[in-house]
C-alpha cells in the first residue's frame, strides 16, 4: 500500500509540473523558445550539410573518376565506386597536360600577375578612398564600368595593340596589362581595395601628415601593412582567375611550344590526346576502339581538370583564414 501510494505520489507532481508549466505564461514561453531553438540549430545543420554535399561531392566524382579505369566506363554498374582502381588515367592526363613542365610557367605567370595586380589595384582602390580631385567621381564610375562591360568588346582593340609592338605570343602581354589595371578583373579589385581604406579611419593619414609623411610614404608604410588581409584576398582571386584564364590566353596566343599554359594545355586535351596515347605507347592498353568511346575524351579532361586543380585547393587550405577575414573587412559581404 505504501508503494502504491509512493507512485501516485510521484505521478502527482509530474501532473502538477506539467500544469503549472502549462499555466505559467514565462515557463511556456521558455519551453516553447527552446523547441523553436532546437528546431532551428536542426535546420541549419540541415542546411549546412547539404552546402558541404554540394561542395564536396564534385571533388569526390573528379576523384572517383580519375581513379577509374577505361574498362569501367561503359559498366552500368559502376556509378560512384570504380570496380578496378587505377593510377593509368591520371597518367595518360598528367602527359596530355605536360604537367612537370606546365605547371611551372602557370604558376610562375599567374604568381606575376598577382603580384602586379595586388600593387597596381591597392594604389588605384587608395586614391579614389582618400584623394580629392576634379572627375574623380567620374573616373571611378568609368573603372566601375569596366566590371559591366564584356572582355569581347576591347577584343580587336587589344589584339591589334599587343600585335603592333611585338608582344602576341609573349608573357610580357600579360604583365604589361596587369601592370596598367587592365588585367583580368582589375575593376573588382580596385573597388575592394577602395571600399576597405574607406572603413580605416582618416586619423590615421592625418598622425602621419603631421609628423611629415607624403602621401606615398603614408600609404606604403601606414595603410598597407594595416590591409594584409584584404591584400590576400585580392591575391589570391587574382592569382586563380589568371591560372584559370583561357580568353585572354587564347587572345595573346600563349600556345606555342615552350610557353603553352595549363588552361591552353586542358582545352586542347581532345587533340593531345591521342598523339600521348601514341607517343607514350598506351595506345595498346586501351585499345584502338577507345577513339570511337565518347566518354574515354570527357574521361581525361576530367581528370585532367583535377589535376590541375589540385595546387589551387591546396593554396586555399593554407590561406582560407586569411581570405575569409579579408571578405569581412572590405565591406562587401552578401
Amino acid at each position: 500500500m505504501t508503494n502504491n501510494q509512493t507512485v501516485k505520489e510521484i505521478l502527482l507532481e509530474d501532473v502538477q509540473k506539467v500544469t503549472s508549466l502549462y499555466r505559467d505564461p514565462y515557463k511556456r514561453m521558455k519551453a516553447k523558445n527552446r523547441i523553436v531553438g532546437i528546431l532551428l540549430a536542426l535546420l541549419r545543420y540541415f542546411i549546412l550539410g547539404a552546402l558541404i554535399f554540394v561542395i564536396l561531392f564534385p571533388i569526390f566524382q573528379n576523384l572517383t573518376l580519375a581513379l577509374r579505369h577505361p574498362e569501367d566506363l561503359n559498366n552500368p554498374l559502376v556509378i560512384w565506386i570504380p570496380e578496378h582502381w587505377t593510377l593509368f588515367t591520371i597518367k595518360i592526363a598528367y602527359n596530355v597536360l605536360d604537367f612537370s613542365n606546365t605547371i611551372l610557367r602557370s604558376l610562375m605567370v599567374s604568381a606575376i600577375v598577382m603580384v602586379l595586380q595586388v600593387l597596381v589595384t591597392s594604389i588605384t582602390g587608395y586614391a579614389f578612398a582618400r584623394l580629392e580631385f576634379p572627375g574623380i567621381k567620374l573616373i571611378f564610375l568609368l573603372v566601375l564600368a569596366t566590371i559591366i562591360i564584356p572582355p569581347q568588346t576591347l577584343e580587336l582593340a587589344r589584339f591589334f595593340f599587343f600585335r603592333e609592338r611585338g608582344l602576341i605570343g609573349s608573357y610580357t602581354s600579360l604583365y604589361l596589362m596587369a601592370a596598367l589595371g587592365m588585367g583580368i578583373n582589375s575593376g573588382i579589385f580596385i573597388f575592394i581595395f577602395q571600399q576597405f581604406f574607406r572603413n580605416i579611419p582618416r586619423e590615421l593619414d592625418e598622425s602621419a601628415e603631421v609628423d611629415g609623411a607624403s602621401v606615398i610614404r603614408t600609404f606604403w608604410s601606414v595603410i598597407l601593412p594595416n590591409a594584409r588581409s584584404i591584400m590576400i584576398t585580392v591575391g589570391l582571386f587574382a592569382f586563380v582567375w589568371q591560372y584559370n584564364d583561357v580568353y585572354y590566353a587564347s587572345l595573346l596566343q600563349l600556345s606555342s611550344e615552350g610557353r603553352t599554359l595549363l588552361s591552353m594545355r586542358l582545352l586542347n586535351a581532345a587533340e593531345n590526346t591521342y598523339q600521348i596515347l601514341v607517343y607514350t605507347g598506351m595506345w595498346g592498353l586501351v585499345g584502338q576502339r577507345i577513339q570511337d568511346n565518347p566518354f574515354f575524351i570527357a574521361l581525361v579532361r576530367n581528370t585532367a581538370a583535377f589535376l590541375m586543380m589540385l595546387p589551387i585547393l591546396v593554396l586555399f587550405i593554407f590561406l582560407q583564414r586569411y581570405f575569409v577575414e579579408g571578405i569581412e573587412r572590405s565591406g562587401i559581404v552578401g
